[in-house]
């Protein structure tokens, strides 16, 4: 007999997690199912903030208030996945200078109706620079800048977000399957009773039982209500973001693109961001290109207000969908951040299945609130939602990286990486160092992951590829694009998980190979200079080495 369920969630990214957490956290039987890996999709491709989003503040308030409140409970329970953004908004004279002060004051005056919004997820309120002060501040700003005004977000480590929504789910007893596509949706009727899905880890098909399937899976939510024989109508849109391999600036720097949109760099743990763009896409879901196009665009709205960005090197991008709910005769960039949860009970005559689509990364939780508020309503159960008073793991403290580097023999910035990812549970991730020191050792000095790091996402976390290893730990994300830290991180990968069924059928060579396919993809098409001739060498040591082929 098929195992029986309360809820199944069809999504791994901010929205499922969530909702999967919220769900067990009101004694709710969960399973969970992601076809990739968590946060693989639109959340990991996000700018990695959990902002207030005030460029909404003139027409969609309620996004605006709703991701600001719920930031500031992100902030509460995951602290130690969060840090302060400060933001420049700079004013550079490309007109009539009394035009750009006349604008600048105008600007103040919107971020003084922001700061009411803000202060809800302890931000700073904003600040009138002059020239002098903003060149202080940031040297790389254009020397036209005629003023600007600073505003307080907060950035976040959203694969970590993922993973430890899951693992909050797990501890209270939720199931939880990554690497598990749906390949059907199951019906008695006019009422959805589970699904079928393959485990691709076992290379099993397995059939599940629930009272409601949840379709939380973003920009591929129209797909998986067609297996249920419904209808949902999005506008997916396509944002990238190009990767610095460093730092620029202590500061977030707006600038202003050739068709009026506004764009940021952003740094983020230690590197920068720059983004995004948007987009109508049509393409397929599951291999988002990269253009020229998108690069320039970026490249040169971002030299307005930063003059000297082409100098900063570039070693990848990000690209995903965002799952915009459907709107029509508006521009990509003026279309409602809203989300909307489709009860198809009520739309469709279809009971035992619910779809959400929209929103923010920065309203993730009390969007899985709501969700889950219907499901309970649903099945009968009366139970509150607590989700933004409970820690999520590793959240409850967060230990001083000189303690944790004392206890263990480790540098402090080493502590201070693995706390910022996970918090409290650092000594859990480091608990074999006293006996197996070599378990301390760093695997790349890009970005320093520990050897036992990557085991306990291997044993702990659900990690079982290259790319979950990367979303865990940073493995990879480093300047070097894993180029020193792959093949070590690919031993462990194999040590421990020998006899998993889908590892040994396609042997560690096509695990590598498939590593570098993806990363080639995203690095690609902003490789240029010396950086050609590093990528030729790198390949020729691979093909040479272990006969991978050329990337496509």
């Amino acid at each position: 007999m098929p195992e029986q369920f309360d809820i199944i969630v069809i999504g791994g990214g901010c929205n499922g997690t969530g909702i999967a957490r919220d769900c067990a956290m009101r004694g709710l039987k969960v399973l969970l199912i992601e076809k990739n890996d968590f946060s693989a999709g639109t959340t990991g491709a996000s700018s990695g903030m959990i902002h207030g989003g005030p460029k909404y503040l003139m027409s969609d308030v309620k996004t605006t208030k709703l991701s600001s409140q719920d930031a500031g409970y992100i902030r509460k329970i995951a602290p130690h996945l969060c840090f302060r953004t400060p933001f420049l908004y700079p004013e550079v004279r490309d007109d009539a200078l009394w035009k750009k002060k006349i604008r600048l004051l105008l600007v103040d005056a919107y971020f003084q109706a922001y700061d009411r919004f803000s202060e809800l997820k302890g931000g700073k309120k904003h600040l009138r620079l002059t020239r002098e002060e903003t060149l202080n501040l940031e040297p790389g700003i254009s020397p036209d800048v005629v003023g600007s005004v600073t505003f307080d977000e907060w950035g976040i480590q959203t694969d970590r977000l993922c993973i430890a929504n899951a693992l909050a789910a797990h501890e209270y007893g939720a199931i939880i399957k990554n690497h598990t596509k749906v390949k059907k949706i199951r019906r008695e009727g006019e009422t959805v009773i589970g699904l079928i899905a393959h485990d691709r880890r076992t290379d099993e098909l397995l059939e599940y039982r629930a009272q409601i399937v949840f379709n939380a899976t973003g920009p591929w939510v129209p797909q998986i209500c067609d297996m249920a024989g419904v209808k949902v109508r999005l506008r997916p849109a396509k944002g990238i973001h190009l990767i610095l391999d460093r730092r620029i600036s202590n500061v977030a720097v707006v600038s202003k693109c050739i068709d009026g949109r506004e764009i940021f760099f952003n740094p983020h743990d230690n590197r920068t961001l720059i983004g995004t763009t948007d987009d109508d896409y049509y393409g397929d879901l599951d291999n988002i290109p990269v253009t020229e196009d998108e690069v320039e665009y970026l490249l040169q709205g971002m030299e307005q207000s930063y003059p000297e960005i082409r100098k900063a090197r570039i070693v990848s991008t990000t690209r995903g969908v965002r799952p915009t709910l459907f709107g029509y005769g508006k521009s990509e960039d003026s279309l409602s951040r809203e989300h909307k949860i489709f009860d198809h009970e009520k739309e469709d005559g279809l009971k035992g299945f619910l779809s959400m689509a929209g929103g923010k990364l920065a309203a993730y939780r009390q969007m899985s609130e709501e969700a889950s508020d219907l499901v309970c309503k649903k099945l009968g159960r009366h139970s509150r939602c607590t989700t933004h008073e409970v820690p999520l793991p590793g959240g409850d403290t967060i230990p001083l990286p000189q303690e944790v580097a004392k206890k263990f023999d480790l540098h402090p910035y080493i502590a201070e990486r693995i706390i910022s990812r996970q918090g409290s549970h650092v000594e859990t991730v480091l608990q074999s160092v006293s006996e197996k020191p070599e378990e301390k050792a760093v695997l790349c000095p890009c970005e320093p992951v520990t050897v036992c790091e990557i085991r306990h996402a291997i044993r702990e976390e659900w990690a079982c590829t290259l790319g979950d290893l990367k979303r865990r730990t940073r493995f990879g994300m480093g300047s070097c694009q894993g180029a020193q830290c792959l093949l070590p991180a690919l031993a462990i990968l194999e040590e421990e998980n020998a006899g998993l069924s889908w590892l040994d059928q396609r042997g560690p060579l096509d695990e590598l190979r498939s590593f570098l396919e993806e990363s080639w993809k995203a690095r690609s098409p902003v490789l240029n200079g010396v950086q050609v001739a590093e990528e030729e060498i790198l390949q020729i040591v691979y093909q040479g080495v272990f006969g991978l082929g050329v990337m496509k």
